[in-house]
């Protein structure tokens, strides 16, 4: 790692790494989820590699006080093998200003052994331009009000929720999870970090451990690898915002409802939108999600 902070320019390289996709890394994704589907004793769970844009931090801004994962785009072509080797590849595709904050875009890849592209994420993190603009080491989020049942209104207004749940199709059965401190770490971890420690997560602003965002990505794929198997696999897309953090010691469940179907290829893409919601309603992710049935 170079250290964090600029130059963070459109087009930036940051190369990569070539990764075995060992059963004990499948394991650890699995504990760390907690969900085990009978094909990952040979095919890796789509989003295995989640995290990969975070392995080196180079693309981050120098301000790192209060910054959050604000939206994650996922595309799955190929399905990968456990003990293959798979190399990684990863670039700035954005960066752009937005209601006081900082976005920078990283685009990572996942190219199988025949060199072919298995997945790609694209990252959206959000920066405070102003290190600290409530002064005195103020939470950038507060939470007691953000629990509140007066926010939960605002937090789960149409405008913010882009229409999730509002529809009249099918739900897909869901998948339910209490994001405790143990997940936590055997998902963020083994380090201590904002997303693993309380401490960590007061000293960047924030009163609480805040769950890392791709945690509920990755619910939503466990969901709908469990309803369309090869067809999330191979074709399958997302595209969600992170609207509500979620806090150490909450429970969620994945919703995904069904929007229509078109025909593609002798086959049925399926739309959907797709949310994460906390035990009271608040949605903490919204967006939309394909596969193929």
């Amino acid at each position: 790692m170079n250290g964090i902070g600029e130059p963070v320019y459109v087009g930036r390289q940051f190369g990569g790494r070539e990764i075995r996709i060992e059963e004990e890394l499948v394991k650890r994704y699995t504990d760390a989820v907690r969900n085990v589907l009978p094909c990952y004793a040979q095919t890796a769970p789509a989003l295995l590699l989640h995290s990969e844009c975070y392995n080196d931090l180079d693309w981050y801004l120098a301000n790192i006080y209060g910054n959050l994962h604000a939206r994650q785009e996922w595309e799955l072509y190929h399905p990968l093998a456990v003990g293959s080797t798979v190399t990684t590849r990863s670039f700035i595709r954005d960066r752009y200003r937005k209601r006081g904050r900082d976005y920078v875009v990283k685009e990572t890849w996942v190219l199988d052994p025949e060199g072919r592209l298995a997945n790609r994420g694209i990252t959206h993190q959000s920066f405070l331009i102003d290190k600290d603009p409530a002064g005195g080491g103020a939470p950038v989020v507060d939470k007691k009000k953000a629990d509140s049942r007066a926010n939960d209104k605002r937090a789960n207004s149409a405008e913010r929720t882009a229409g999730a749940g509002s529809g009249d199709g099918p739900m897909l059965e869901a998948l339910e999870r209490t994001v405790d401190e143990d997940m936590c770490m055997a998902f963020s971890g083994p380090g201590e970090n904002y997303h693993t420690n309380r401490e960590a997560a007061r000293a960047l602003g924030f009163p609480d451990i805040v769950v890392q965002g791709m945690l509920s990505t990755c619910f939503i794929s466990e969901q709908l690898s469990g309803e369309f198997g090869e067809g999330w696999l191979c074709g399958g897309k997302m595209d969600v915002k992170l609207i509500n953090v979620l806090w150490a010691g909450e429970s969620v469940r994945t919703c995904a409802q069904i929007k229509e179907e078109v025909p593609e290829a002798g086959r049925t893409r399926v739309h959907m939108d797709v949310w994460v919601e906390k035990s009271d309603g608040t949605k903490v992710t919204v967006g939309n999600a394909s596969a193929i049935r």
